[in-house]
């Protein structure tokens, strides 16, 4: 990347030199070669195709080095993505088994670094926030009712940063505000809290 600007500004240096120099000569040879057939012409055609030939190579380079840079973001993107959802699969399994051993806060500790090396600080800031909520809720090394709710709604939160991070351009060009998008998220994730503890009461026997 590094060469190719180095290239682009020498080619606009050459351009510039050329164009000011040639203006000059051309004067010039206007002058001098006046009485010569086609003279002129063909100082003029010299003199605009070594401009056009510069000129397509500063911006054959800028296309390869927008298209490097495009190349990069692409790659940075899947890279954080994928961490991200590791987090999630992580979380989730966790919440599945309804317990959490030490391989899995050593797997968090694993992620938590990974997390340091891509994520934006709102991210890692919210993240320190769901790290506490999950370490309480998972001290006694079970999750069960209400604190699988709490680590629900804490990386509810999380989530709410993480769409930020990803997709945040997108929503900024969407009529949601990033306050109605992260109410929404919380709204669907205490709904589902609800419907869960709802389903996990026992029925009332009959008589």
């Amino acid at each position: 990347m590094k060469r190719i600007r180095r290239e682009n500004l020498l080619y606009l240096v050459l351009c510039t030199i050329l164009v000011t120099g040639g203006y000059v000569f051309f004067r010039y040879a206007y002058r001098v070669a006046d009485e010569l057939p086609f003279s002129q012409e063909i100082v003029l055609v010299a003199l605009g195709t070594i401009v056009t030939v510069l000129i397509t190579a500063l911006l054959l380079n800028k296309q390869t080095e927008v298209e490097l840079a495009k190349e990069e973001n692409i790659k940075f993107l899947d890279l954080k993505t994928s961490i991200y959802m590791q987090l999630l699969d992580h979380i989730e399994a966790v919440l599945l088994a309804g317990h959490s051993e030490s391989a899995d806060l050593t797997r968090l500790r694993f992620l938590t670094h990974k997390l340091s090396l891509v994520a934006r600080p709102e991210v890692l800031m919210e993240f320190e926030s769901f790290v506490e909520t999950f370490c309480e809720a998972v001290k006694d090394g079970r999750v069960v009712g209400g604190e699988a709710d709490e680590i629900q709604q804490a990386l509810a939160s999380l989530t709410v940063k993480i769409r930020g991070d990803l997709v945040g351009s997108l929503d900024e060009e969407s009529r949601f505000s990033k306050a109605r998008i992260s109410d929404q998220i919380q709204a669907n994730t205490r709904k589902l809290s609800l419907f869960a503890g709802l389903k996990g009461r026992t029925p009332p026997s009959r008589r």
